[in-house]
């Protein structure tokens, strides 16, 4: 897109949500820096001062996403608190996601910051997949990382059946913290 015009902020701002909205998967913001040809740190500015406006706008591992608060409605949700080594990581988002569960978030308690947050948003394990290559790319640390491994999720689901199963099979594999 060299020499293509770069759009102004209110353009750029306006090609984000409309296209969020319109969205069936999460768009990264090299993805909104191509079509506006200007950097990807303007794209993060840009979705910045629209969540400041107000927009649900969340970024997941995958890229960004319009939050529709609809689609979750009727979910069934629940927090759990796990501990596992780095390496345990796939077996907990596989269990997780092969019964139909989705992970919202991650949270620790950092003893500075107190509660932190990273939402995910992982349904499948080709999302699973894509989360864990990224930390391998990126040479990135989980957060668990930085309180001995505990951590909490917030797993969500169309059954409280699902989410229990979830629970039994993380106990099971020695992940799971219970209440």
């Amino acid at each position: 897109m060299k020499g293509s015009k770069k759009l102004s902020s209110s353009e750029r701002q306006e090609l984000i949500i409309h296209s969020l909205k319109g969205a069936n998967k999460p768009i990264t913001g090299t993805e909104f820096a191509r079509q506006a040809n200007v950097s990807r740190q303007v794209i993060v500015q840009d979705v910045s001062l629209l969540k400041a406006k107000g927009e649900p706008i969340v970024a997941t591992s995958q890229g960004y996403i319009y939050l529709n608060e609809k689609e979750s409605e009727n979910k069934e949700k629940m927090v759990i608190v796990c501990r596992h080594s780095p390496e345990q990581t796939p077996e907990e988002l596989f269990l997780i996601v092969d019964h139909g569960v989705t992970l919202k978030d991650v949270i620790i308690e950092h003893p500075v910051y107190g509660d932190l947050t990273a939402s995910l948003r992982i349904s499948n394990r080709f999302e699973a997949n894509q989360f864990l290559q990224k930390i391998k790319n990126t040479k990135a640390s989980y957060l668990s990382n930085l309180t001995d491994g505990v951590h909490l999720h917030t797993i969500e689901a169309d059954s409280i059946k699902k989410l229990e199963s979830v629970c039994i099979d993380l106990e099971r594999a020695g992940i799971l913290i219970k209440k």
